[in-house]
This record gives C-alpha cells, sequence and structure tokens, in this order.
C-alpha cells in the first residue's frame, strides 16, 4: 500500500488571531461576554496547578488502567479465576473503558448539578472501593463487576469532570497545557506497570488491589480539592447532548477518526505485555515494554500539544495517525519479535495513543468551546462500544505459536489507515470554513467602507458573520475542490 504524501504544516503567521476565532462553532455567532473573556483572559498563574492536578488524576485513573496489560498477562497465565476464558478477561480491560465512556452523559450532568470538584470526589470514593472489591474476588463475575464496571463508573466521573477544565484556563498554549495534563495517563502507566508487576509477584494479587486503592485515595482527594474550573465565566453549556451537532457533517468525520482510532489503541495497550510473553520474553520484560509504551505518551504528550500549538491541532492529530499505522504495518511485525524492536515500537506510543492528546483540542477546532463538553459527551458514548469490543477483537484474533499476534497487527495498522483518512477529510474541512470565514470578514469590511457610519464595526462583522450562516452553491464547489480535487493536500496552512 502506497503511502500518502503529507506535506510538513508551516507555522501560520496569523496564529494567535486564529486562536479566538477558530474554536467558534461553524456557522453560529459567538457571544460578546465569550469573545472578551477569551480576549481578556491571560493564561497561566493557577492554570498550571490544575494542569498538575489533572496529570495526576490521570496518573490514578488512565494510568493505573493502563497497567491491564500486566494484569491480563497474569491472569492468561495464572488461571487466577477457575473456567475463566481469555475473551473474559479481555472483556474487564474492556469494560473499564467503555463503562467510563458510556456513562458521560450521566457525568456531565453531575457536573452542571453538583459542580466539578464533588463529581471528581464522588468518581474517587468508587474507584477506591472499586479496588477493595478487587481485593476479595474469588470469581469471575466479580472481578468483572469490581476491576471492569465499577472501576470504569470511577475513572468515568473523573474523566468528564476533569477533561474539559485545562483548556478553560489557556488560550495560546491550550494544546501544550491539555496535552501536560493528559500525559498523566502515561506516567502513571510507567509507574504501574512496574510496580503492578513487582506487587502481584511479591506480595499477591489481593494485596496489590489494596495497596491501589490507598493511594488512588489519597491521590485522587488532593488533586480534586485543586480543581477550579470556569463554567460561569465562559459560559459552558454543560448539556449531554446538543442535537445541532448531529446537523453538522465534520462532527461525523470528528467522530470518526475518535471510533477507529480507540479501536487500534486498546488493542495495543493492553496487548503489549502478553505479546511479549507470547514470543518468548519473561514476564519482567513484558512490563519493562508496557512501561516504555506509557513512558513515551508520558513524556510525547505535551510534545504533541506543543506541536499542536504551532503546525495545527488537526494537521498533528492526522499525521500522527498515519505514523501509527505505519509503525503497525512494519514496526511492530517485522522487530517486534526483538526486545529491542518491541521497544522501539512502545516508544512510538505516543503516536497510538495520540487521540487522548489532541482529542479535546481538536474538537474545541471543530465545535467551539461553548458547547465542547456536549461535544466530547456524545463522543465518549459512541466510543464506549469499540472500547468495549475492541479487546476481545484482539483477543479472538490471537493464535498460538510465535507469530500468533500477525492478524492482530494487520488489523491494528488498518484501524489506525481509517482513522487517518477521517482525520485528513476532517483538515480539509477545516481550510473551507477558514477560506469562508476569511471571505466573510472581507465582506463585512466592505459593508462598513460602503455605510454612512451608521453600521459600527461589530455591525459590520455581525452581518458578515450572519451571511455566512447559508451555504452558497460557490461555497459548496470550493468544498468540493478541497474535498475531491485533492487542493487541500498540498496547503501548509496550521489548522
Amino acid at each position: 500500500m502506497t503511502e500518502p504524501s503529507v506535506s510538513a504544516p508551516a507555522v501560520s503567521t496569523d496564529a494567535t488571531k486564529d486562536e479566538t476565532t477558530a474554536v467558534q462553532p461553524q456557522n453560529s455567532r459567538p457571544s460578546s461576554p465569550e469573545v472578551v473573556e477569551e480576549k481578556e483572559f491571560k493564561e497561566g498563574g493557577y492554570g498550571w496547578v490544575i494542569v498538575l492536578a489533572v496529570h495526576l488524576l490521570n496518573a490514578h485513573t488512565w494510568g493505573i488502567n493502563a497497567s491491564y496489560s500486566v494484569f491480563l498477562a497474569y491472569y492468561l497465565r495464572s488461571g487466577a479465576f477457575e473456567g475463566a476464558s481469555p475473551i473474559a478477561y479481555a472483556f474487564v480491560g474492556g469494560l473499564s473503558i467503555s463503562i467510563a465512556l458510556v456513562i458521560s452523559p450521566i457525568s456531565t450532568i453531575s457536573v452542571r448539578e453538583i459542580g466539578t470538584r464533588n463529581t471528581l470526589l464522588l468518581g474517587t470514593a468508587i474507584v477506591t472501593i472499586a479496588f477493595i472489591g478487587a481485593s476479595f474476588t474469588t470469581q469471575m463475575w466479580q472481578l468483572v463487576l469490581s476491576q471492569g464496571i465499577a472501576f470504569g463508573l470511577g475513572m468515568g466521573f473523573i474523566f468528564v469532570a476533569s477533561v474539559g477544565v485545562v483548556p478553560q484556563w489557556f488560550v495560546k498554549r491550550r494544546s501544550l497545557a491539555n496535552g501536560l495534563g493528559a500525559g498523566g495517563s502515561g506516567m502513571g502507566g510507567l509507574i504501574y506497570a512496574l510496580g503492578t508487576n513487582a506487587m502481584i509477584e511479591n506480595l499477591g494479587l489481593s494485596w496489590t488491589f489494596r495497596i491501589l486503592a490507598l493511594i488512588v485515595l489519597v491521590v485522587n482527594c488532593i488533586s480534586s480539592v485543586l480543581v477550579k474550573d470556569r463554567n460561569k465565566e465562559l459560559g459552558t453549556v454543560q448539556v449531554a447532548f446538543h442535537t445541532a451537532l448531529f446537523r453538522r457533517p465534520e462532527f461525523y468525520l470528528l467522530v470518526s477518526w475518535a471510533f477507529f482510532s480507540i479501536l487500534g489503541y486498546i488493542i495495543v495497550v493492553f496487548s503489549l505485555s502478553d505479546y511479549c510473553q507470547t514470543v518468548g520474553f519473561t514476564a519482567t520484560q513484558g512490563s519493562i515494554v508496557a512501561a516504555m509504551y506509557s513512558m513515551s505518551q508520558g513524556v510525547g504528550r505535551p510534545i504533541i500539544g506543543h506541536f499542536s500549538d504551532t503546525w495545527g491541532r488537526i494537521n498533528v492529530a492526522a499525521v500522527g495517525t498515519l505514523i501509527s499505522a505505519v509503525a503497525s504495518f512494519t514496526l511492530w511485525i517485522f522487530a517486534g519479535p526483538y526486545f529491542g524492536g518491541v521497544i522501539v515500537f512502545a516508544l512510538l506510543g505516543v503516536f497510538t495513543g495520540i487521540l487522548w492528546a489532541t482529542i479535546g483540542p481538536v474538537s474545541a477546532e471543530v465545535v467551539g468551546l461553548e458547547i465542547l463538553p456536549s461535544a466530547l459527551s456524545i463522543i465518549w458514548l459512541v466510543l464506549a462500544v469499540p472500547a468495549t469490543f475492541a479487546m476481545a477483537i484482539g483477543v479472538s484474533l490471537r493464535v498460538p505459536g510465535p507469530g500468533g499476534y500477525l492478524y492482530v497487527q494487520v488489523f491494528v495498522g488498518l484501524m489506525y489507515l481509517i482513522a487517518f483518512t477521517s482525520a485528513w477529510f476532517l483538515r480539509g474541512w477545516k481550510l473551507w470554513e477558514l477560506e469562508n470565514l476569511d471571505r466573510n470578514k472581507s465582506r463585512g469590511a466592505g459593508l462598513m467602507r460602503n455605510d454612512d457610519a451608521a453600521v459600527t464595526e461589530d455591525a459590520g462583522v455581525d452581518a458578515a458573520m450572519q451571511g455566512g450562516d447559508q451555504q452558497t452553491s460557490k461555497e459548496r464547489e470550493t468544498l468540493a475542490k478541497y474535498l475531491m480535487r485533492g487542493k487541500w493536500i498540498i496547503s501548509t496552512k496550521a489548522v
């Protein structure tokens, strides 16, 4: 398969100007208070405390969840639960993520009704109870209920309540700050992939769960108290479903990119430890590979955020997804059987997990900050489906023998390739939208020049925005050129 030609995007000369306008919902008029807020708000300060708190929350939810690859390898080889099948163990890991996503509408309502901080504390309590319950499990259904459903429930409350907070405190460095916060899941995965393996070997499964429960309770309670949102200042709409989003084609492209990305990601993150043991490495070596994978995400996500701010958020998301596809088809298949090769593949984990570093900023580019919580709520709900079945698909594709992961590797590569296609078309839409925005601004400027001072500058801009509400045949033709004739492929504009 020929690799698509990708031009490296250059730095936009008007990036600062576009920062506040590009995040507005398409064909909607930004309210004056929000525009003033975005222009006058000075980022930084307490915002960096928020970044640290979210980093720790991610480390002690998604980071611990990433260590399920170590749990899975232990379950598959120890027979800890009599009569349990490999697919049943796979469903436990998938359920923890899918439940976290499927309760997003409830979590969004919880944030609206009881506040961000109380929702975070509620999630922390549920995760703690889940781990304590898991420490007493003796049957498979109990493990599903505790480590799968209950843990996912608590993680969902924490995730939904915290994921939209960091972008509220930053404008120019929004993607960098978001990457630092999201990087917590990688650093947590690094620590707990190694720590979990050591605790299971030395203390046993039950005490491993109890120690994790204590750590989660202490760290997440402190972090939750430190979190402070700006929902009132920004007029954030905490609505579980904003139906207008379903009438926007670009939103479907965004969801498609996320859908296929998470299919590939979950299989990779939960399979690495077992894959290593399948090709002949020890359990310790498998945990090291899983830790390297998590470390690459912890270190790489802030870097992804930095380049997203510079080169464009959709640009970086699309190219990173393509790199994931290429790495799966090449490095993982051909170099994976060698310990050095699988380490190199693990270090590219920053790209295979690029969804988590960029989903917030990319979604803001598509729908705007005002309805971002609603858009993310819908996205998380949709992603619950692939999250539930991804690992089960991966386990079912696995066959005995050293080369037993070949079908899994090909499937993962295909998922990332489809996701890249969706992201690249989304990039084409964004370029088309920016062209329309420039055209509408020109119309507004012309209106102001021809008016005998009866129309103010704001009215001129308003008229231009309203004039762009209805898509003309010329605009539709321009979009067709971007998407069908490939004009957008060679564009170097940061989007």
